[in-house]
């Protein structure tokens, strides 16, 4: 896994033995007032045939289902109020088609990195599937034969969460389950594991941000009311 931007204020502050008073108070200000102001908005796509049927759904390419249209649908009038330095989706259609849904289709760009858990051989398997075949297997820990390790997919986190820290103003991903698990612990500064901690339901709408500085939480799997 890559190190874990640092996110305290007094990290910001130069360490050269030569630095000014100045320079580093004024480098601390600078790095309070992007903490204090940027948010992250992240976005886990809507339901799909896989997510009612509890199947590992990584890099298999489904559509939303109707209701899953129906509720992304719900994230347009929050969504289209706000301004955003960038706007990223994973390239799968499920991600995408909630992204447009939610009335940001036309400023997205497309990130790679923001794929779910490649499932490898335990793709389309339900988490009872997988446990019979290796029983004690733990998703967050284990990772998949065939896909991903905790390691990888905390890789790819990392990289979106610097792409969004070099920007001031507020960012949109649309994501994935166990990707945006990962990310939730990751800006926090956890290891990949504790993305166990972050239950995350479909079409749900999830803010990252700062508190004095500190990388915080500052709402999570919230569902919008019609």
């Amino acid at each position: 896994m890559t190190d874990s931007p640092k996110t305290l204020p007094d990290a910001a502050l130069s360490t050269a033995p030569h630095a000014s008073i100045e320079s580093q108070r004024s480098e601390l200000q600078s790095r309070a007032h992007h903490t204090s102001v940027q948010r992250v908005y992240l976005i886990r796509h809507g339901e799909t045939a896989w997510t009612l049927t509890g199947q590992h759904t990584g890099l298999t390419d489904i559509p939303l289902t109707e209701h899953g249209r129906e509720t992304a649908k719900r994230l347009e009038p929050v969504l289209t109020k706000l301004r955003f330095d960038l706007v990223l989706t994973s390239p799968l259609r499920r991600a995408r088609e909630t992204c447009e849904l939610a009335g940001l289709g036309e400023r997205t760009h497309v990130d790679a990195d923001l794929v779910e858990w490649n499932y490898g051989d335990y793709e389309g398997l339900t988490s009872k599937q997988i446990l019979a075949i290796d029983p004690g297997w733990f998703l967050f820990r284990d990772g998949c034969p065939g896909g991903e390790r905790p390691e990888d997919v905390g890789a790819r986190v990392d990289r979106v969460i610097a792409r969004a820290r070099s920007l001031r103003g507020h960012v949109a991903l649309f994501a994935h389950g166990h990707f945006s698990r990962v990310l939730a612990a990751r800006w926090l500064g956890l290891p990949v594991v504790s993305g166990s901690h972050f239950i995350l339901d479909t079409a749900t709408l999830n803010i990252l941000s700062y508190s004095q500085g500190v990388p915080a939480l500052k709402r999570w799997n919230a569902r919008l009311k019609v």
